[in-house]
Parts: C-alpha cells; sequence; structure tokens
C-alpha cells in the first residue's frame, strides 16, 4: 500500500473536495483519500499494483482541477511549504481585488448616483442619457469580468460536468444580473426608438450591470480576507520551517567552513557559537552551550549542554561554544518528524468534518433548484421579472458552501499548530476528536510518571560519616554495571567525594557484590549478602522497613563483619506527576497505573501519585489485555507510555500517547507525542481536543445556521408581510463574511489557555 501527497489547485469551495473524494473513493484499489480545501492538497492510500499515480492525475484533472505529485522531501523537512502557496493565493486575490475596486465603485456610483442625489456629469444625467450611462456600466461590468474570469470558468465548467460549485453559484448569479442588463439595454434602446419615454422612466433602474459588478466585487474580497487568514493558519508550520538554519560551520581535515544545510553528512564535526542554531540532530563532542528549546519541546528555560548530551537540530544555542558530531540529518531529524507529524495531522480529517462533506455534496445543486423554483413561484403570483431575477441571483449568492468546507480544516490546522509549538504532536485529526471523549487514562509507572532512572534518596551511615560511606560505596559500586550502582556513583561525583581505590570485585548473583578496598574486603548488596558476610543489621532494621513501605531499594554496605551503612535507591515521582493526576481527576478521568513492578514498590508510588486504581506485576501483553477489558466497559481509553512494552498497549488504546522521550517504537504506536515528557501535557492535550472539537461545532454551527436563515430571506419569505427583499449585492456580502467568520472563530485558537 503506498501513500502520497498531492497538490490541487482550482478548488473553491468544499463542494469541490468533496467531489474529488468521491470520484477516487470508487476506484478500485485507492482504500482512503483525503483533501484540504485549506490546504489544497490530498492525502492518498492506494494499491499501485492495481491504481498509479498517471491514473489518479487523470482522474483529478478530468474533474477540472489542476494537479501535481508533491514531491517534498528536502534536506532538513519533509513537509510542503504551505506559507509560499499562501502568499501566492493572498498576492494574487489582492490584485484581482484593487483592480475590481476600481471599476466597479463608478459603476455604483453610474447607478446609484441618480438615486441619492449624488452629482454626476451632464453625459450620464437625466432621462435622455440613461442609454450612455448603461453603455459605460456595461462596459465597466464586462471588464470587471474578465478580471474575475476564473469565477466564471470554474464555475461553468463544473456546472458541464454536472459538479456545480461555489463558483458555479456566482457565475450564474452575475450572469444572470449581467444578462438581464443587456436584455433592459435592449428594451431601452426600442423605447428610445418608439419614443415610449414612460417606458424609458421604467427601465432606468433595471440594469443590474452593478448588481453584476459589485457581486464579483465582493466575493472577491471575502476571498482576499479569507486568503489572509487561511495564511495565519499556517504560521505554526511556517515557524518550525523557519528554524532550520540554511547553512552549517562544518570542521572537516582541520578546516572550518561555512557549507549549505543539504551538504551536511553523518558524522560531520559541525561547530555551533552563540546565536547561532543547531543545525541538524546530534551530540556534543566539546565545549558547552545553553539551549533553547522552547521551539520543539516547549520548555520555556533553556537547557544546559556538555559532553555527551544530545542536542537538537532546530533550537538555538544562548550562550557557550561547542562542536558537535551530526547523527542525523534531513528528514531523520526530530524537526523534520515534528513537522511531518504537524502536516500529516493537518491533511487528516476528524470524523465530525464527514457531516460537512456529505452536506457539500449535495449542497450546490440543491441552491440552484431552489433558486429556479423560487424565480418561478414569484414570476407565477404575478410579480415581474426582474423582481424573480432579483430573487434567484440572491438566492445564488447568499449561498456559501465555503463556510461549510473551512469549518473542520481551519480549526484543526490552528490546533494542531498551536499543539506543536508546546510540544504536543497530534498525528492526525482523529486523535484530536478522540481526546476530548477520554474518560479513562492509563499510565505506565517506569519514565511515564516516575523519572524512569533510580536516584540515592536516602542515606544512613551507622560506623562512619555520610561522606565516608558514600565514597567506599561509590568506589565499590562503580566497578559494577547495575542500574542501582550508577546515581551511588553519579552523587560521590556531584559532591566531590574521596573514592578509594577498589579492587578485585566479584559478583554474587541474587546478593550483591564483594571487593578489596586497601587490606580490607567491602561487601555491597541485600540483607541475604549481609547474612552470608554475618554482618548484623538490625542496627538499621527500622530504617529498612521504612524504605520498604516506601517502595526505595535498601543497599548494605560493609567492611569485613562491620556495617557501615546502608543507602536507600529508587526510582522517584515526577515532579509534576502528582498534580497532573490530580488535573485529571478534577476533570472527572479516571487514572489507572500499570507496571510490571513488584506489588510493594507499585503501591508506594501509586500513593504518592494519587491514581485511582493500580495494577502491580503486569506483562505487557497484560498491558494490552487491560486496555481492551476497559474498553469492553464503555469507556474511553488513553494509554500513556514511553517503553517498548508500552507499544501494544499504545495501539489498542482509542488514543495512545508516547511520552517524547522513550523509544522509536513506542512513539510510532502512538497518536500523540508529548515532546517534554510531562505528564501535565496528558491534561493539557485532552483539553486541546476540547477546544478544538468545540471550535469546529462552533464553526460547522454558524456555517449551518447562516444558509438555514439565508437562504429563506434571499427567496423573498419576508418580502409578503414585511415588504423586506434582500439585495444580491447584500448577498454577496454575507456569503463573504460567513467565509471569513468561520476562519477568524478558528485562528481564536492560537491564544487558547489549555
Amino acid at each position: 500500500m503506498r501513500k502520497e501527497h498531492y497538490d490541487i489547485t482550482g478548488m473553491s469551495c468544499s463542494a469541490c473536495s468533496a467531489r474529488i473524494e468521491k470520484v477516487l473513493g470508487k476506484q478500485k484499489g485507492v482504500e482512503q483519500v483525503s483533501v484540504n480545501l485549506l490546504k489544497n492538497s490530498m492525502v492518498i492510500n492506494y494499491d499501485e499494483s492495481i491504481i498509479d499515480d498517471a491514473t489518479i492525475v487523470g482522474k483529478i484533472t478530468k474533474l477540472g482541477f489542476g494537479t501535481t505529485l508533491h514531491n517534498g522531501t528536502g534536506p532538513a523537512t519533509v513537509a510542503p511549504q504551505p506559507t509560499a502557496t499562501a502568499e501566492d493565493e493572498v498576492a494574487s486575490m489582492l490584485t484581482r481585488l484593487i483592480s475590481s475596486l476600481i471599476l466597479t465603485v463608478p459603476v455604483f456610483y453610474l447607478a446609484m448616483g441618480g438615486m441619492f442625489g449624488w452629482p454626476l456629469p451632464e453625459i450620464f444625467e437625466g432621462p435622455e442619457h440613461i442609454l450612455i450611462n448603461g453603455m459605460t456600466q456595461m462596459l465597466l461590468t464586462i471588464c470587471v469580468m474578465i478580471i474575475n474570469h476564473k469565477y466564471f470558468q470554474n464555475g461553468y465548467r463544473n456546472l458541464w460536468l454536472k459538479d456545480p460549485n461555489m463558483d458555479s453559484l456566482i457565475a450564474l448569479g452575475s450572469s444572470a444580473a449581467f444578462i438581464y442588463g443587456v436584455y433592459t439595454m435592449y428594451k431601452l434602446g426600442w423605447a428610445f426608438g418608439h419614443q415610449d419615454l414612460a417606458m424609458v422612466h421604467a427601465l432606468a433602474h433595471d440594469l443590474y450591470f452593478e448588481s453584476a459588478a459589485m457581486i464579483l466585487t465582493l466575493i472577491t474580497l471575502g476571498k482576499t480576507m479569507e486568503a489572509r487568514a487561511k495564511k495565519r493558519t499556517s504560521a505554526a508550520i511556517a515557524k518550525l520551517m523557519d528554524l532550520t538554519p540554511k547553512v552549517a560551520l562544518v570542521e572537516r581535515h582541520g578546516l572550518q567552513g561555512e557549507i549549505p544545510l543539504a551538504e551536511v553528512v553523518k558524522g560531520d564535526i559541525l561547530i555551533v557559537k552563540a546565536g547561532n542554531s543547531v543545525p541538524v540532530d546530534g551530540i556534543v563532542t566539546e565545549g558547552y552551550g545553553s539551549v533553547d528549546e522552547a521551539a520543539i519541546t516547549g520548555e520555556s528555560l533553556p537547557v544546559e549542554k556538555q559532553v555527551g548530551d544530545k542536542v537538537i537540530g532546530g533550537t538555538l544555542n544562548k550562550g557557550g561554544y561547542f562542536k558537535m558530531e551530526a547523527t542525523a540529518i534531513g528528514s531523520d531529524t526530530i524537526l523534520a518528524k515534528i513537522i511531518n507529524l504537524v502536516d500529516e495531522a493537518t491533511s487528516s480529517k476528524a470524523p465530525i468534518a464527514k457531516l460537512a462533506d456529505r452536506v457539500s455534496g449535495v449542497f450546490v445543486p440543491v441552491v440552484i433548484t431552489i433558486a429556479i423554483v423560487t424565480a418561478c413561484i414569484w414570476l407565477a403570483l404575478g410579480y415581474d421579472t426582474a423582481f424573480a431575477i432579483t430573487v434567484g441571483v440572491s438566492v445564488l449568492v447568499i449561498s456559501c458552501p465555503c463556510a461549510l468546507g473551512l469549518a473542520t480544516p481551519t480549526a484543526i490546522m490552528v490546533g494542531t499548530g498551536r499543539g506543536a509549538s508546546n510540544g504536543i504532536l497530534f498525528k492526525s485529526a482523529d486523535a484530536l476528536e478522540t481526546a476530548h471523549k477520554v474518560n479513562t487514562v492509563v499510565l505506565d509507572k517506569t519514565g511515564t510518571v516516575t523519572e524512569g532512572k533510580p536516584v540515592v534518596t536516602d542515606v544512613v551511615p551507622i560506623s562512619v560519616a555520610e561522606a565516608e560511606l558514600l565514597g567506599i560505596a561509590a568506589a565499590v559500586e562503580a566497578l559494577a554495571a547495575h542500574p542501582l550502582a550508577e546515581p551511588i556513583v553519579q552523587v560521590a561525583k556531584e559532591k566531590k567525594l574521596a573514592m578509594p581505590v577498589a579492587s578485585d570485585y566479584k559478583l554474587l548473583p541474587g546478593q550483591g557484590l564483594e571487593a578489596w578496598v586497601g587490606e580490607e574486603r567491602v561487601y555491597a548488596g541485600n540483607a541475604k549478602l549481609m547474612a552470608q558476610a554475618e554482618v548484623n543489621i538490625t542496627a538499621v532494621q527500622g530504617a529498612v522497613e521504612k524504605f520498604a513501605a516506601e517502595g526505595k531499594t535498601p543497599l548494605f554496605f560493609a567492611k569485613n563483619a562491620t556495617l557501615l551503612g546502608v543507602i536507600a535507591v529508587a526510582d522517584t515521582l515526577k515532579p509534576t506527576s502528582a498534580a497532573a493526576i490530580k488535573k485529571l481527576q478534577e476533570a472527572g478521568v479516571k487514572v489507572i497505573m500499570l507496571t510490571g513492578d513488584n506489588k510493594l514498590t507499585a503501591a508506594a508510588i501509586a500513593k504518592e501519585a494519587g491514581v485511582d486504581d493500580l495494577v502491580a506485576e503486569v506483562l505487557p501483553e497484560d498491558k494490552e489485555r487491560i486496555v481492551r477489558e476497559l474498553q469492553a466497559e464503555g469507556r474511553i481509553v488513553a494509554m500513556v507510555g514511553d517503553g517498548i512494552n508500552d507499544a501494544p498497549a499504545l495501539a489498542r488504546a482509542d488514543i495512545g500517547i508516547a511520552i517524547g522521550a522513550g523509544t522509536d517504537i513506542a512513539i510510532e504506536a502512538a497518536d500523540v507525542v508529548l515532546m517534554k515528557s510531562d505528564l501535565l501535557d496528558v491534561n493539557r492535550a485532552i483539553n486541546l481536543g476540547h477546544k478544538v472539537i468545540g471550535n469546529i461545532k462552533q464553526n460547522l454551527f454558524w456555517a449551518f445556521f447562516y444558509n438555514i436563515i439565508g437562504i429563506p430571506v434571499a427567496a423573498g419569505i419576508l418580502y409578503i408581510p414585511f415588504g423586506i427583499l434582500l439585495n444580491p449585492m447584500l448577498g454577496a456580502a454575507a456569503m463573504s463574511c460567513s467565509s471569513v467568520s468561520v476562519v477568524t472563530n478558528a485562528l481564536r485558537l492560537r491564544w487558547v489557555k489549555f
């Protein structure tokens, strides 16, 4: 199965995207297709043994749209550049708008000046000059129509293909007004020829050229505002792309020099000075730096980097100087993967969008039918042709499938961008929608709730001072490769303690180890080892029992038969875990912790974290089974983990959330990635889901409500009881405003707090 991205041109509303999805979705070999109106793009999954690129392109071209296979793989990113297209669209629309305004204002002035008492040049004033006035309006309107020829080109082509879209409505509406104006001009000529001044007076205000021109200009105004707003929705991806420097300072064969980023290869030694961006992912080999990773992880404070530390491409070195070895380049960098994830999410569709797509697919034909039927009804009621055309044109131009098509993708694009800027990466719009439904969160313990690495929590010296105990313990443990040895050695180094020389290391399986320090034998291990070495540990029995209750592991140290003391080591709770769990519970979410650890240790962590339920001593397959059982109870489950053993449960859950510092397998299986490895971001992700879906529902409501109210009013439902008739120009303005309001509402998500 192959997955490809296509760029599509010529789409004007959701009816266009719905038509493409419908046609391609019926093709054999196509598994899934998603067209994004906002980004003018398409993502399609298909079996290349059944259908190929040429067939796909041919089908889209036959529908009247331009398309190219997107090949966006570059040296630093695998995502398309959204801002270039957006900027081109804004520039094009702005040119059309200015040109249209320059021509439309005189048309409007000539048509309405007499009614409002505005001064007109003598050649245009009075009934005797109505033909000159009308001819001028017609010529100016023709120029406006030429400038906006795309509406007619796309609209009538889609009408001919029995696939009408928003352009079809605009083309029909403005054409009807223009043609009726031309018809009136002929009638005026006949009236002048037969000296029928009464008819001249009657026809003076029936030219309708100003309506044709104003419809096109107002729609173009709306499209320009819409394009500017749409450009802002892609700001998150644009900012991420801007993080990548264009050049890198490389050291090769003892010489330094700048090279284009595309020429960097794995293993290169790169130099990063203060104020410069880290060009690619790598490891610090020399020097140090204070690196601002906010744009990648959302972390507000700079992170100190020393030899051996990992650095991420696109982050900023705020201070210091270091050399680094490039370990990941091009599309393999973390930044490129983030951009790709954000792009994939904004290209996908939430299930809620399917409602709008279904409506858009039939909306335009229904509107055209309503316009024709409405005009016929008014004619049948005895009203004149001008009145019927006014009503029909108003129905056509006020109807707005654009708002329906923009309601979902704008909110998703802004919402995922907002999440990405805070280190929360949604892989799809589906994940966003599922997040807001979550009522149960299942947490892995190690590395998720806890730090994932043991630390020294307590030091209880007995026969020596604390510094001497730590020094001897570190000297012996430095010989071992045991996970519990590292934190003891680390503490001794941090405190710069003197460590004696240890030798003749011997591992005692299941007990600990022994070594010689000078002329004395030192034992390091558990209570079994102390008993075997005939070391009396009664003095620390109370402390040991307390450590066990707290889920800590006691390590005993003795010299010959004398107990030196005990050091407690434990995997401690992350600073924000308890607060994060409390916030989830306050939001009505049940929190369950799963772990393979023993019950006593797990219970201590569970109590400290404040989870609702605990399941300990579980195997990896048990985690997946427990998630499945929770789902069988009707719960919407989010699984949060970071290890390989969490991958099955992450994939099984309704939404899998991977801690960003975890393994690639866990991240691949998850639907959401938390770059900061902070449990508070689980709550933020769920809240963001609520905000985005709420915004989409608002957009869809107003889009539907607008049409439900607007179409009957345009059809003249208020005319008989109240004498209110909607002018086509007002209908066109309302149509533009509805699309702009939907995009503007979505843009509010850029400042939402979650």
